[in-house]
C-alpha cells in the first residue's frame, strides 16, 4: 500500500471522541466518513453512546461528509453502507457496539480503536470511571488493532497520565481525549512506515470496565470512606452518586454528591450511614472511616456547598443516609 495519506472512516460518539476527529480533519489523510450513533432525545437514555448534543454529527456535515447511523453496525446494510465510503483503515474510539470480522476483513488495514486506560485494565465502555472508583492514581490511553472481541487486540500505543485526587471521571476524560488524538495520529504514520509491532495483551491482567447504569451511583455506606469518595468522583457526569437521607420527620429526601472528602478515624464510629455529631455534614462509613460531605444537591434544587444546605435543613446527629426507597 501507498505510504501517502489514508481513506479513514471515524467511527464514535461523544466528547472523548471530538479530539481525535478533530486531529484527523486537519492531518494529511483524507477523512471519507463519519459513523456515529444513532441520535437521541436529550434527557433520555443518559448512561447509553447515543448522539446527544450532535457534535460529531455537526463537525462532519460542516465538511460535507457522509454521516451513518446504523441501529446494529453487524447487520448487512451497514457492512455494505460503510464499504461504499472505500476506507482503507478505520479510526475506532468510545462508538458503542463491537465490530464484525467481516467488516474488519474487509477494510485493507482493519482498524484501531482508541481507548481509554491501561489496557489490558478497564476493557468495556466505561474505562474512565472504572479506575476512579477502584481507586487507580494513574490511567492513560491505548491504542489497540481491531479484533472481533471486546478491546482485546494488539496494543499499538500506550501513554500512561496521573489521576489527580480530587477529579472526576468527566475531568479526567477531558484530559485524556487530546492525548488519545495524538497518539492516534502517531500511531498511523507508524503503520505506514512498518516502525510498529503490536503487542498481545497479558490475559491475567484483564479487568472489566461495564457501561455505567443509574444503580451503580447508589452509595453502600458500609464501604470504607476512600471507597465512596471513589465513587463519587467515579459518577461524575452520570449518573452521579446519590443516598437518602431519612429525616427523623419528613419524607426521606434524595440527594446527589458532588464533593465529599474521606477520614480514617482514631476510634469506633457509629453504624454506618449514621449522621455524626460534629459541625459540617459527616457520615459514618465503614468501622473507623467517615465521609464529609462538601457539596450536595437535594431533589429538585440546585447544586450547593454543605453550609447552604444546612442552612435550610435540620440535620440531627442520628440521622440515617442509605438506600432510596423504591
Amino acid at each position: 500500500m501507498e505510504k501517502g495519506p489514508l481513506r479513514v472512516v471515524m467511527m464514535g460518539t461523544g466528547g472523548f471522541v471530538e479530539p481525535t476527529f478533530h486531529a484527523l480533519l486537519e492531518s494529511r489523510h483524507t477523512v471519507v466518513g463519519l459513523v456515529t450513533q444513532p441520535d437521541r432525545v436529550v434527557g433520555q437514555e443518559r448512561g447509553s453512546t447515543r448522539q446527544a448534543k450532535q457534535g460529531m454529527k455537526e463537525m462532519a456535515v460542516a465538511r460535507n461528509l457522509p454521516v451513518l447511523q446504523p441501529e446494529n453496525i453487524k447487520s448487512p446494510e451497514a457492512l455494505a453502507a460503510v464499504l461504499e465510503l472505500k476506507p482503507e483503515i478505520l479510526v475506532v474510539a468510545a462508538y458503542g457496539q463491537i465490530l464484525s470480522r467481516d467488516l474488519l476483513a474487509a477494510v485493507p488495514m482493519g482498524g484501531i480503536n482508541v481507548h481509554g486506560s491501561l489496557l489490558p485494565k478497564y476493557r468495556g465502555a466505561a474505562p474512565v470511571a472504572w479506575a476512579i472508583y477502584q481507586g487507580e492514581t494513574q490511567t492513560g490511553v491505548t491504542i489497540i488493532r481491531m479484533s472481533a472481541q471486546l478491546d482485546a487486540g494488539d496494543m499499538l500505543a500506550q501513554e500512561s497520565i496521573d489521576i489527580g485526587p480530587e477529579e472526576t471521571a468527566g475531568e479526567l476524560e477531558a484530559r485524556l481525549a487530546p492525548l488519545g488524538a495524538r497518539l492516534a495520529l502517531q500511531t498511523l504514520e507508524a503503520m505506514l512506515s512498518g516502525t510498529i509491532h503490536g503487542q498481545k495483551q497479558d490475559q491475567s491482567l484483564v479487568t472489566k470496565a461495564p457501561k455505567l447504569t443509574k444503580e451503580h451511583g447508589i452509595i453502600d455506606w458500609t464501604r470504607p470512606a476512600p471507597m465512596v469518595c471513589n465513587q463519587v468522583r467515579a459518577m461524575q457526569p452520570w449518573p452521579t452518586a446519590y443516598t437518602c437521607w431519612h429525616r427523623s420527620s419528613g419524607e426521606p429526601m434524595r440527594l446527589i454528591l458532588y464533593r465529599t472528602r474521606g477520614h480514617i478515624e482514631s476510634e469506633e464510629t457509629p453504624a454506618p450511614g449514621t449522621v455524626m455529631d460534629r459541625p459540617g455534614l459527616w457520615i459514618a462509613a465503614a468501622p473507623a472511616t467517615a465521609v464529609e460531605i462538601l457539596e450536595l444537591q437535594p431533589s429538585g434544587k440546585r447544586r450547593m456547598g454543605t453550609t447552604d444546605f444546612l442552612r435550610g435543613n435540620r440535620v440531627l446527629p442520628g440521622d440515617r443516609f442509605g438506600p432510596v426507597p423504591q
